[in-house]
């Protein structure tokens, strides 16, 4: 098999491993040849080559519950609602087998979580991505999952987000009502397209804005799509602050800013993005509730450095 594909070689000489899985090992630096780590799937290998496979161990699909500290902002009998951390994953998946919102939840909840809506994501009605920050809700019964489910299916939730962008719109307030599907040429992403993908509307009001380069603005939803909201605003010329998929920074929108802006929107770790208030027709008890996080420390920390850095 020499001058072979590594992926198809692995494949051939372990056959309870799907090519697809021998890919993703590789990928994931666990193979070498000869000793020599090797990440690319398409590598040509050579006669009488050595190579070495670690595979993961065993993942077990029960989720276990996790010592990891929450903020709860509510909690009664039949949901809890939480304010999420930026860089918590929110329930297990490929790369992130614990340590996840999911497994805090089982902690702190018990047993009352066990199954509801699925096994690996217990008690889950929606998410926000692991690098997104606010309030989040999850359901401790079947009843409150189901009326939460439907409440979100029908978009009768209260949702608003603060976003730092790029950039200045040019009106103080605006919506976009444009289709969001997958990327055809990156399947990991999303895009606006013209036809086919699902129908999205994010309304926007402008903050505050610092000076022409960075604005601050809140975004209310409409629908709840895949990255919806830095999908939008990218789409539209303003991409939120440290965004790594979406969110290119262009060195003439640094141009009007002080060297401090500039240098703490580069080094900023994540999207600037954070759900602060969540609303809801309580699904058991009828009653109407509301809760607003305020903006994590890493985001207020940018505001304050853009507002003393603007250039007048």
């Amino acid at each position: 098999m020499a001058g072979d594909r590594i992926d198809r070689v692995l494949a051939a000489a372990l056959p309870d491993m799907s090519r697809s899985r021998c890919k993703a090992l590789i990928e994931q630096g666990r193979v070498t040849a000869d000793g020599r780590t090797i990440v690319d799937a398409s590598y040509r290998v050579k006669r009488a080559e050595v190579l070495t496979m670690a595979p993961d161990a065993p993942v077990d699909p029960v989720p276990k519950g996790q010592d990891i500290p929450l903020e709860v902002l509510f909690e009664d009998a039949h949901l809890i609602v939480i304010n999420k951390p930026a860089g918590l994953v929110v329930h297990p998946a490929a790369g992130n087998a614990d340590g996840t919102l999911v497994n805090a939840l089982i902690a702190h909840c018990g047993d009352s979580l066990s199954g509801i809506g699925g096994v690996r994501r217990p008690g889950i009605v929606h998410r926000l991505d692991k690098e997104t920050s606010g309030v989040m809700i999850a359901a401790k019964t079947d009843a409150a999952h189901r009326g939460l489910a439907t409440l979100f299916e029908t978009h009768d939730i209260d949702r608003a987000y603060m976003a730092l962008v790029r950039g200045r719109p040019a009106t103080s307030r605006g919506t976009i009502d444009a289709r969001i599907g997958r990327d055809n040429r990156d399947r990991k992403r999303m895009t606006v397209l013209e036809h086919g993908g699902r129908h999205a509307v994010t309304h926007y009001r402008l903050k505050e804005a610092f000076g022409e380069a960075t604005s601050l603005l809140r975004c209310t939803l409409e629908t709840g799509r895949t990255h919806q909201i830095r999908v939008h605003l990218s789409h539209v010329g303003h991409p939120v602050i440290g965004d790594p998929t979406y969110g290119r920074m262009r060195r003439k929108r640094l141009a009007r800013m002080s060297d401090a802006a500039a240098e703490a929107i580069a080094a900023f770790p994540r999207q600037a993005l954070h759900a602060f208030r969540l609303g809801f027709v309580h699904p058991i008890t009828g009653e109407t509730l509301g809760f607003e996080a305020d903006l994590p420390a890493d985001m207020a920390e940018l505001i304050r450095t853009m507002r003393s850095s603007v250039e007048i």
